[in-house]
């Protein structure tokens, strides 16, 4: 035997190493490259209503449904669809201030937390009534009451939710934030409401941050101020909520090691970027640029879900969730409309 013929496996070997690592870029540059063209996109009219997020999330879709996606990239799109989504939302604590959320006060803070409690436990017993699919309806609740598509990637983690469970759960959080948008500006001005108790009820009830700006902003900058504040301590609850739910699943599984869970550190991540805000002074520039780095993995992480879908499972199981939502989504603007009406007087 020749010294190329004893050399020939580890040639082989690198060459398939140095293949896999091409492939595993190229994935991640691809939704990277979606989400940065989503970006772009939600700048124009009318689009700004939708989100950057949900928008790569489409352009993920539509890109596997026309051109495919080749075998070898799954590696790269997950990492994009985990990794650095986690890191996005670490990153994205920095929006937070708790100083300010404190200073909302105490009747509106617990009218927030007992309105989102109330809305997930509505949606759920909604989703087992109709069989749906029990991650589906929890990550469509939760989607609903806390934060839209952030809370819904954040939360999945924690029970061991499936891709396409994960995506159907943000299409439809998508689908019914922008109707709900639509319907809060046609009809802002005929609401007998004050633009402070307007943008209050944008912000307890809209699912994405996006679609609570969008909708606030008809009635000005004070509505869309309180709108922003209101949101963001919606926002905050995804941490203690995450930590509940993998604690339930840790509970439901605890006779099978393999189904234990890992500690969600990346939400203690987002936290403490939280109260690195809220305790240092940091420039404008420099936090509102380290949102837009987060919204663009997060929005990468979109992407890549958007590339893994299996539009058959929307078709099996998506309506009954979205029909869920849809009716969740309702209750849940009719008790924060009277939450404000009364707090408000």
């Amino acid at each position: 035997m020749t010294l190329l013929q004893e050399n020939q496996p580890q040639i082989h070997r690198k060459s398939r190493i140095k293949e896999n690592n091409r492939a595993f870029i190229i994935g991640v540059f691809l939704t990277f490259l979606l989400a940065t063209v989503a970006k772009f996109l939600s700048t124009l009219p009318y689009l700004e209503i939708v989100g950057a997020l949900v928008i790569a999330l489409i352009l993920g879709i539509v890109w596997r449904l026309v051109l495919g996606v080749e075998q070898n990239y799954s590696a790269g799109i997950e990492f994009s669809s985990k990794k650095l989504l986690r890191l996005g939302i670490i990153i994205l604590g920095i929006r937070l201030n708790i100083k300010s959320i404190i200073e909302i006060g105490t009747n509106v803070l617990s009218g927030i937390i007992i309105i989102v409690i109330i809305t997930i436990i509505v949606i759920v017993i909604l989703s087992k009534r109709m069989n749906v699919n029990n991650n589906i309806g929890l990550l469509t609740a939760c989607g609903t009451g806390i934060c839209g598509a952030a809370a819904i990637v954040a939360i999945a983690p924690q029970m061991r939710a499936k891709n396409d469970q994960i995506t159907i759960s943000i299409a439809i959080i998508a689908l019914l934030g922008t109707l709900f948008t639509l319907i809060f500006v046609l009809f802002s001005a005929k609401l007998p409401l004050s633009d402070i108790q307007y943008g209050i009820l944008s912000g307890l009830s809209l699912h994405e941050l996006a679609h609570v700006v969008a909708a606030a902003d008809v009635r000005g900058k004070s509505a869309t101020d309180i709108a922003v504040i209101i949101k963001l301590t919606r926002v905050l609850l995804l941490v203690p909520i995450a930590i509940i739910i993998g604690h339930m699943y840790r509970m439901n599984n605890n006779n099978s090691a393999g189904n234990k869970l890992p500690f969600p550190w990346f939400i203690i991540g987002f936290l403490s970027m939280s109260m690195l805000n809220t305790f240092i002074s940091i420039p404008v520039h420099i936090s509102d640029f380290l949102v837009m780095i987060a919204y663009i993995l997060i929005g990468t992480a979109m992407a890549a879900l958007g590339l893994m879908i299996d539009t058959q499972s929307f078709r099996l199981y998506g309506i009954k969730a979205f029909i869920a939502g849809l009716i969740g989504t309702i209750f849940m603007v009719a008790i924060a409309y009277v939450f404000v009406t009364i707090s408000t007087m």
